[in-house]
């Protein structure tokens, strides 16, 4: 067995077909993925098609070249990015809404003006404004008649004098 250089000029071309179509293949998808994530980065028409001449001209370095130009965020991004200002906007400025008709309410309004929905009742000691779901006062610790009471006995809750008793006798 002799050494053949014919067998090795042949082993040579069948590498470097391999390899140039590894090159090319790598060049027609650098093309293809830039034509591609420019369209998803922009609104014009024009910039994709710029982009892909971009790399098909240069080769790698025109990818490299578009990886540094190319603007930093798709236009789903974007429109993720604008959605969630918005949420935090409107969570910023979110005010009272009535629960009944969702207008916009304020915060000392005992009754919706729009669908008369009781936003707020008023303490029987202290005058000042609770919120519906409060058994007791916040502000004076008056608990709302008609509230059981816990630990008390039965004896306690007979003799003990209720807040509108209180009232009429003051």
């Amino acid at each position: 067995m002799g050494f053949n250089p014919t067998t090795l000029h042949n082993l040579f071309l069948i590498l470097a077909a391999w390899g140039g179509a590894f090159v090319a293949a790598m060049w027609l998808a650098a093309v293809f993925w830039t034509y591609r994530d420019m369209r998803a980065r922009g609104r014009d028409s024009l910039a994709p098609i710029l982009a892909a001449l971009l790399v098909a001209v240069l080769s790698f370095p025109g990818l490299l070249i578009y990886l540094i130009l190319r603007p930093p965020r798709t236009l789903e991004e974007e429109y993720q990015r604008a959605l969630e200002e918005e949420a935090l906007l409107e969570t910023l400025e979110e005010s009272e809404r009535c629960p009944g008709c969702g207008r916009k309410v304020q915060p000392d309004w005992i009754v919706c003006p729009y669908c008369h929905t009781k936003l707020k009742k008023v303490c029987h000691h202290c005058g000042r404004l609770m919120a519906l779901s409060w058994n007791i006062c916040p502000y004076c610790g008056t608990p709302t008649p008609g509230v059981r009471k816990e630990g008390v006995t039965l004896d306690e809750a007979i003799t003990s004098p209720t807040v509108s008793d209180e009232k009429a006798q003051g």
